[in-house]
């Protein structure tokens, strides 16, 4: 168990941060993306496309993920495609959105999203030659990953604790409550890249414009809940450090550099604001 935790957020502010030469220092927690460029020690995603997306992509790290239960392949026709008839789940095929990894010899899956079945009624309408418009037709889309329960390494986040509950958080929150109950001699837990700001009139994200991710023109996503949750684990476990790094602290002339209010009782407690030149003093990594 580690008595430091580097807790990764995608905000654009962790750019500047070398996370590989974290390593030595403590155990990493990063969210979704952040996979694409850097394996952290535990990886927690729970949207339904990035989940799929990290586990299509082969990733064979510790993986936390909301709602993973796989299914064996008996009951996949039934699932997905319930009563329709080839003809119609050909036409189903052709007119819905179905992200789907190869089965090879995997005897178990995991589904997201609509269910191919749910769409019966559009189903058999065009498979009778009717027209539709687009706007008629559920584009939420259908994930689904064949997945090795021998040898991977993914978990149900409702089982991380004896409560079995996921508390249906936001990521960056989630990758905090695993950590916070993974490592029970926990001292300090650095906040990196959770910005919950942002410094422009549009979303800050690492990855925004690409694939499952906002659009890099869109307006920030609103923090309130962000700030409830980890404001709750902040109360949830008191002994531990909280210490959120932003590049000037919370001097700056920016919103990602400034104090947070809601946050200001615990602020009196186990919380703390620390800028990149301190913390790059203790570990070397900017």
């Amino acid at each position: 168990m580690a008595k430091v935790v580097f807790c990764i957020g995608n905000g654009e502010s962790r750019a500047v941060i070398d996370l590989i030469k974290l390593r030595p220092h403590g155990k990493i927690y990063g969210c979704n993306g952040l996979y694409r460029d850097f394996k952290p020690d535990v990886l927690t995603s729970v949207d339904g496309p990035m989940m799929h997306e990290i586990y299509q992509s082969g990733y064979d790290g510790e993986l936390w993920l909301r709602d993973w239960n796989p299914l064996p392949a008996m009951t996949y026709n039934s699932v997905i495609y319930s009563n329709l008839t080839p003809k119609e789940i050909e036409i189903a095929k052709q007119n819905f959105k179905l992200y789907e990894n190869k089965k090879g010899d995997r005897e178990h899956y995991v589904f997201h999203g609509s269910a191919i079945s749910g769409q019966i009624g559009i189903i058999r309408r065009l498979a009778g030659g009717e027209q539709i418009e687009k706007k008629q037709i559920n584009h939420t889309g259908c994930f689904i990953s064949w997945v090795d329960i021998k040898n991977d390494k993914t978990h149900n986040l409702k089982d991380l604790t004896k409560e079995n509950r996921d508390r249906g958080w936001a990521c960056g929150a989630s990758a905090g409550w695993v950590a916070l109950n993974q490592n029970k001699d926990l001292e300090t837990l650095y906040l990196i890249g959770h910005d919950m700001k942002s410094n422009t009139d549009t979303v800050n994200n690492m990855y925004k414009s690409t694939q499952n991710y906002a659009n890099e023109k869109n307006k920030p996503i609103p923090s309130v809940n962000w700030l409830t949750q980890w404001q709750t684990l902040m109360r949830e476990f008191p002994k531990v450090k909280f210490v959120k790094v932003n590049p000037d602290g919370i001097v700056g002339n920016t919103p990602v550099s400034s104090n947070i209010e809601e946050w200001n009782t615990e602020a009196k407690k186990n919380l703390s604001y620390i800028n990149f030149k301190q913390f790059n003093e203790s570990f070397n990594c900017i």
